[in-house]
């Protein structure tokens, strides 16, 4: 039991290490599109809130982009859930 123990160790950290590695860049990514958003928000209102009413509607690409880089940081997060479920499967097989 002492082998499937260290297997499962070793590959739930690992796990959990790419995972960590992997939600990095899309999620730094995805706050800096929040903080550009935020950016421009505030500038529209100090500016008079001039925007047209076009511009307010529909989906931009920026939406489009939050969507999937949400998506990858939730892959990539389920990926070290699933390092950390084996490393305690680890324990509880020991």
């Amino acid at each position: 039991m002492a082998l499937v123990s260290m297997a499962l160790w070793i590959g739930g950290v690992i796990l959990v290490v790419v995972g960590v590695l992997g939600a990095r860049g899309p999620f730094s990514r995805m706050t800096e599109l929040d903080r550009l958003a935020d950016n421009a928000r505030r500038y529209d209102s100090w500016r008079g809130g001039r925007r047209t009413a076009a511009a307010d509607e529909g989906t931009t690409g920026a939406d489009v982009m939050r969507q999937v880089l949400r998506r990858r940081v939730l892959l990539w997060g389920a990926v070290a859930a699933a390092g950390i479920v084996l490393t305690v499967a680890g324990f509880v097989l020991r």
